[in-house]
């Protein structure tokens, strides 16, 4: 079980546990009892606590950050390859293939899913809170936090500096003027349950991008979303009148040319919320990809 400690200040001395783990460790309410529940959930210099209990210069609050009860619902196990870019006690990052869902379907439950490939890897108990979804038909950088506690804190960085993304898009044709900003905002192409559209009553949605290279009538783009709706890169490149290529909903489906949109998370950067570690993470352009339109040799990230 993952433990962090926190060593009370001069300035604090009189606080209380509860005042701490909400003010200093950002623990939800949730959270707090969560912990006051737990045997041992909580202790100050090696004792167990109550969130009552008051605080003096130099004590050490230790708390558990793993969670105590099992998940609502058991991932099914599958021995799917799903590479671990890093990780360490608090959360991991993987490396998302093409045709993986996040979770299982009702309707396909046969389909590999994020969720099964690590209850294969660590086992059926695995603790799974996925911080940023990728779309079935999305590759690429996922983080996934080990506890509710992380991914609660790594849910409140999303869109803010501290936790950063930028993907890999192709595609058909090249955007005017090749670098830029859309800033047009997405609401639900009603009555269908998937689609999304460009309207004036949509919420807010920006998306920053950048032309890299260009190749039979096909670009690969540099794009970073400043905020997050769904199938925002998406909408936003067939609004520019350049739809990525093989994107069935926005474009025109294309098996021969790449059986799925054709984005890629290549880039992640985030403060780690225990350690504050800063991270800078990057899984490279996959090959049905590359091989529309391959990238520059001095492809760097816009976010680091």
């Amino acid at each position: 079980m993952e433990t962090i400690s926190y060593t009370l200040p001069p300035e604090q001395d009189g606080a209380t546990v509860r005042h701490i783990l909400r003010a200093q460790l950002h623990f939800s309410s949730h959270g707090v009892s969560r912990l006051a529940h737990a045997p041992d959930g909580i202790t100050v210099n090696g004792l167990h606590a109550r969130t009552t209990q008051v605080l003096r210069t130099g004590d050490v609050l230790t708390v558990e950050t793993g969670d105590h009860r099992p998940p609502r619902a058991v991932a099914v196990p599958g021995d799917w390859p799903l590479p671990v870019v890093w990780e360490d006690g608090h959360l991991l990052v993987v490396n998302k293939p093409a045709g993986m869902a996040v979770h299982a379907s009702s309707f396909v439950p046969e389909t590999p899913t994020v969720a099964g490939a690590l209850a294969w890897q660590r086992g059926s108990d695995f603790i799974f809170h996925p911080v940023n979804r990728l779309d079935k038909g999305t590759t690429g950088l996922m983080a996934v936090a080990k506890s509710g506690y992380v991914h609660d804190l790594l849910r409140r960085q999303l869109h803010t500096p501290d936790f950063r993304r930028e993907y890999r898009a192709v595609c058909l044709g090249c955007p005017v003027p090749p670098e830029g900003t859309v800033d047009a905002p997405i609401g639900r192409d009603e009555p269908s349950p998937v689609r999304r559209c460009i309207r004036p009553d949509g919420a807010s949605a920006r998306t920053a991008y950048r032309t890299l290279a260009r190749a039979d009538g096909m670009s690969l783009l540099a794009v970073v979303p400043e905020t997050g709706r769904t199938h925002q890169i998406r909408l936003h490149m067939a609004h520019l009148g350049c739809p990525l290529a093989g994107d069935w909903l926005y474009g025109t489906e294309d098996p021969d040319l790449i059986p799925r949109p054709a984005l890629h998370a290549f880039a992640l950067a985030l403060t780690h919320p225990v350690t504050g570690e800063r991270l800078h993470l990057t899984a490279p352009l996959p090959p049905d990809m590359a091989r529309l339109v391959p990238p520059p040799e001095d492809d760097h990230p816009m976010i680091f």
